[in-house]
C-alpha cells in the first residue's frame, strides 16, 4: 500500500538462469528501489534496474537495484539507469522544495543548465551527461528547452541528448514517465 507521497508501484519481472543454464524468473514483484519526496506530494521515482559502465553481463542473479542501492541522478558514461518517474502538477512544488529537488537522488546534483536565465524560466531546468529515452505513460507534460517547448502525451517519446531542459506539468494530474538513461561523455563548454 502506498501513501500520497509514494509513486505508484512498478511490477518488475527479472529473468535469469539456474545452475543448469536454464532460464528462470528470479524475481516477480514490486520494484524495491523507490524514492518518494517528503516535501513534494506526488514527486518520486522507481528504479527497476541499472548497469555500471563497461560490458554488461547476464551472469548471476544478483539484484542490480535493491531497495538500499544509491541510484545516481544519471549514470556514468557507458552505464544505464531505468527509471519510472512521477511528476505532480507544477503548483505542488514549493519554492524551497523546487530549489533542493536535485539533491534527492543520492546527494548528486545534475549539471547546471547552460545560461543564467534558465531557472527563471522554470525551476526544473537541468542538464545531465546522458542520452535519455523518455516515454510518457500517463498524463501529459511539457518539455522545455532553452529555445522551445512542446507538449508530450501518453505513448509519445522524447530523445533527450544532453540538452538543458525542464519538465513542466501544467495539468492537474500526475504525469508518469519511463526513462532509460544512458551515460554519455560530457559536453565541453562552447560545444554546439
Amino acid at each position: 500500500m502506498t501513501d500520497q507521497h509514494s509513486p505508484q508501484p512498478v511490477r518488475r519481472i527479472v529473468t535469469g538462469h539456474n545452475d543448469d543454464g536454464r532460464s528462470i524468473i528470479v524475481d516477480d514483484g514490486d520494484s524495491p528501489n523507490v524514492f518518494a519526496s517528503e516535501d513534494i506530494t506526488g514527486f518520486g521515482a522507481v528504479v527497476p534496474w541499472l548497469t555500471e559502465p563497461g560490458d554488461v553481463s547476464n551472469l548471476g542473479n544478483d539484484d542490480a537495484a535493491p531497495a538500499d542501492a544509491a541510484i545516481p541522478m544519471y549514470p556514468k558514461a557507458g552505464g544505464t539507469v531505468f527509471r519510472i518517474a512521477s511528476f505532480p502538477p507544477d503548483d505542488a512544488y514549493s519554492a524551497d522544495a523546487a530549489s533542493s529537488m536535485f539533491g534527492s537522488f543520492d546527494g548528486e546534483h545534475a549539471r547546471d543548465a547552460a545560461g543564467d536565465d534558465a531557472s527563471d524560466r522554470h525551476f526544473w531546468f537541468h542538464r545531465t551527461d546522458s542520452l535519455d529515452y523518455a516515454i510518457v505513460l500517463e498524463g501529459e507534460i511539457w518539455l522545455l528547452t532553452d529555445e522551445d517547448e512542446t507538449l508530450v502525451r501518453p505513448g509519445e517519446v522524447v530523445i533527450q541528448r544532453g540538452t538543458s531542459h525542464a519538465w513542466s506539468n501544467r495539468s492537474d494530474q500526475i504525469c508518469r514517465m519511463a526513462f532509460v538513461l544512458i551515460g554519455a561523455l560530457p559536453m565541453t563548454p562552447g560545444q554546439p
